[in-house]
């Protein structure tokens, strides 16, 4: 292995190892446009170019292999005047957007000219070059050519990871400009992965542009719950409101994407349909309750006895693991559910057939998806079963709906846990609100076998959460809560690094 020297700093890295990567393992910055983990080596802005012992000239970190001995200078005299005539050249022709651009926070211009240039523009205003501004190239992506500091990440990345090719460059010299293909439009299942990867404000977000300024968000890590890859991502949110979904970097899972649909899953989290109090059916209508006698009335059905759980495998492993548990206090049948849309798509990268996050995860508890669920239906229709709870579970959507309606109606007592009131609800006698998965803490299991964490962004509606680490459970509480009324062992909380699901 060989050791580099970067700013007096010793690092050992492996054979192969670029500069730019063997400077980030000592936490030194190497600023850079073009350069990109996940996409291939351009090295067209020239950034990144630092000064190294014993060679003639600058060269370009992010394509220059550390070798043993080898003495990087990122801070020298002759970097930083290489790196103010970069920044200047691609000032020249950038216009003056700064208080009206979207991208402003997380400008790579922005920051790199206050870190490395701070210098008087010797070009006026008038003589830049004008580009077309502000135009749509598909339903999610506005294009700014103006902007464009031409480093190539999108045109890679469209090439190489999608391999449509929507974007190329056109004309030459200061002309050249950023723009679709002939009869192309920038649609496939991944295209906003090009506004993440734009180090400007070039490429915007159609949904998001103008909604917020990034730096009154906050973030908050999670995985995405589209479907069973659970790609790792990001919740930009603030004040209880989500504002966009990005991708999270996870090697083992989506590298440093996601698709468009989990991208815009964010909107079904925080739709008009949300619950936020108990509903319990009275004269034929629904009237909200308190907890405690909406869980006191579902308590005493389930000791009752002839009870049976529908659990969805949109659910987490934790509340997964405590429906199977009341079930075996209250000697109840419990069976999983997993459904996804006929035709649903997918592909060979990351988006899955499967729109359940957590398929795997009522596999290794036991609860093989649809196995019981039937049986459960037909016992419902029957009219064997005396109580039915469905957990994040809209049987409507299920199979054939005219035969699950009926079924429904003949239930003595339905309780429906859901984050939304949803076409199942409308035959429930109580309605329990939970929380979205961007409000609870807990694990998904995806596809492979993965369990991956994820943690509470915002609160649920309707002022369930309190304080502190409790409000990241509330998406379990009511699960807890009945347990708790019905005085079994299982009301107690998990460990929180313990993983009973597995047992």
């Amino acid at each position: 292995m060989p050791t580099v020297e970067i700013d007096g700093r010793r690092v050992a890295v492996e054979d192969g190892t670029t500069v730019i990567r063997a400077a980030e393992r000592l936490g030194i910055e190497i600023p850079h446009y073009c350069w990109h983990p996940g996409l291939s080596i351009a090295g067209n802005c020239r950034m990144c170019l630092v000064e190294i012992e014993k060679m003639p000239k600058l060269q370009i970190a992010c394509n220059t292999r550390a070798t043993d001995g080898m003495v990087v200078h990122t801070t020298s005299e002759k970097t930083r005047t290489a790196q103010r005539a970069v920044l200047e050249f691609l000032l020249i022709n950038h216009p003056i957007d700064c208080p009206v651009c979207d991208q402003a926070g997380e400008c790579k211009l922005q920051e790199y000219y206050m870190d490395y240039d701070r210098q008087r523009s010797r070009v006026p205003l008038p003589a830049k070059v004008r580009k077309r501004k502000a135009k749509p190239i598909g339903p999610l992506v506005i294009l700014d050519q103006e902007r464009c500091v031409l480093c190539s990440r999108c045109v890679r990345f469209l090439d190489e990871v999608t391999h449509t090719s929507e974007l190329a460059f056109y004309q030459r010299g200061d002309h050249v400009e950023l723009d679709l293909a002939p009869g192309k439009t920038l649609d496939n299942p991944y295209s906003a992965n090009v506004v993440d990867i734009c180090p400007v404000g070039a490429l915007t977000n159609r949904d998001f542009r103008f909604r917020a300024r990034v730096w009154y968000l906050e973030r908050s890590a999670s995985v995405c719950g589209a479907c069973a890859n659970g790609c790792n991502i990001e919740i930009y949110h603030r004040e209880g409101t989500i504002f966009r979904f990005q991708p999270r970097e996870n090697d083992a899972v989506n590298q440093y994407w996601m698709c468009d649909a989990g991208r815009m899953s964010y909107r079904d989290l925080q739709g008009e349909g949300r619950l936020t109090q108990p509903l319990v059916r009275g004269a034929g209508e629904f009237a909200p309750a308190t907890w405690e006698s909406a869980l006191g009335a579902v308590a005493s059905r389930l000791r009752e006895g002839g009870a049976g759980i529908v659990v969805s495998a949109h659910a987490p492993n934790e509340e997964v693991y405590l429906l199977r548990h009341i079930g075996a206090a209250v000697n109840a049948r419990v069976a999983g559910i997993s459904w996804s849309p006929p035709g649903a798509f997918h592909d060979d990268f990351l988006v899955k057939a499967d729109k359940n996050p957590n398929t795997q995860g009522l596999r290794l508890q036991g609860l093989a998806p649809d196995g019981a669920v039937g049986e459960l239906v037909a016992a419902a229709g029957e009219g064997t079963l005396r109580t039915l709870v469905l957990h994040r579970a809209d049987l409507v959507a299920w199979r054939d709906a005219a035969a699950v309606r009926a079924a429904l109606e003949r239930v003595p007592y339905l309780v429906v846990l859901d984050t939304d009131f949803r076409a199942t609800a409308e035959y429930a006698n109580v309605v329990l609100p939970i929380g979205t998965y961007a409000e609870s803490d807990g694990t998904f299991t995806n596809h492979a076998g993965r369990v991956q964490r994820f943690w509470p962004a915002v609160k649920p509606p309707g002022g369930r959460a309190r304080g502190g680490r409790r409000s990241a459970r509330c998406s379990r509480r009511s699960a807890r809560s009945l347990a708790s009324t019905a005085r079994r062992p299982c009301s107690r909380a998990l460990p929180r690094t313990a993983h009973p699901w597995r047992a």
